[in-house]
């Protein structure tokens, strides 16, 4: 979409710029503070796992239309070294380094969905989003 916005994350000021990113996106689109927080504490979550665990990648965030309806669509890509095993990443508590612990089973409570594309040596694809409120 000509509206993404993307954000090349490679160290921990970059995480910031996703934030934010999401933040401004989440802000325009009419989403509650509450909903604004959690998007931008979700995008943390992904970058950091980004500079983390593949060293550097990326973050977009834009409109896209999921499942019939719009969304806030935040997609972080990396050449990492891939999640040998999706399933216990998405448990709660799993974790192989060092973080709030919230990642990825994290950022899934906090949108609506998450979706990840990933396998060993072939780097991630995390897809997250939160569908656009209807104001009025």
């Amino acid at each position: 979409m000509a509206d993404d916005v993307i954000v090349d994350v490679g160290n921990p000021d970059d995480i910031v710029a996703a934030r934010q990113a999401g933040h401004q996106l989440a802000r325009k689109l009419g989403f509650s503070l509450t909903d604004v927080t959690m998007i931008a504490t979700a995008i943390s979550e992904v970058a950091r796992n980004i500079t983390s665990y593949a060293g550097y990648g990326s973050i977009r965030v834009g409109v896209q239309d999921r499942e019939g309806k719009q969304a806030l669509v935040v997609r972080a890509e990396d050449d990492g070294p891939g999640i040998a095993n999706v399933e216990r990443a998405m448990e709660d508590g799993f974790s192989t380094g060092r973080g709030l612990g919230l990642g990825l089973p994290g950022a899934r409570r906090l949108m609506d969905r998450l979706t990840i594309e990933s396998a060993p040596g072939q780097g991630t694809v995390i897809e997250m989003w939160k569908w656009i409120p209807h104001n009025g």
